[in-house]
């Protein structure tokens, strides 16, 4: 852990480079030092399907859920959380600057009881140590 999982409507694809956003946001997690690099997952995914609000044309929207095992403190999810969003703003702020963009963010808690990982990762960054 931590996974960030994008959710986007597929009609950012024509003005957001989507992989270069992820990069950021795997780079911005890795040296927070929060994580343990090993674990970093950025994924997007565009959604085909959608319909939002007054069903405008242009309406678009990103929806991010960063998942993260337990142990970190309010404040340090409050600074990494914020730091994700003003990147994702930063990004997003000719969009923002439109009446048609939703952008959010929600941290999730993993129960450790109910998660179960096999990750050959870590020890390969381990040794590079």
């Amino acid at each position: 852990m931590p996974h960030l999982q994008i959710q986007y409507s597929s009609n950012l694809d024509a003005v957001l480079d989507m992989a270069q956003l992820c990069d950021r946001l795997n780079e911005l997690m890795c040296a927070s030092e929060l994580f343990p690099t090993g674990g970093v997952r950025v994924r997007a995914i565009p959604t085909s399907a959608f319909s939002i609000a007054d069903k405008h044309p242009k309406n678009a929207f990103i929806d991010m859920v960063l998942r993260i095992g337990i142990g970190r403190t309010a404040e340090q999810k409050q600074e990494i959380g914020q730091a994700l969003i003003d990147q994702v703003s930063q990004t997003c702020a000719p969009l923002l600057q439109e009446p048609h963009f939703a952008l959010s963010l929600e941290i999730l808690e993993i129960n450790p009881e109910f998660s179960w990982k096999v990750n050959s990762i870590h020890p390969r960054l381990k040794k590079q140590q």
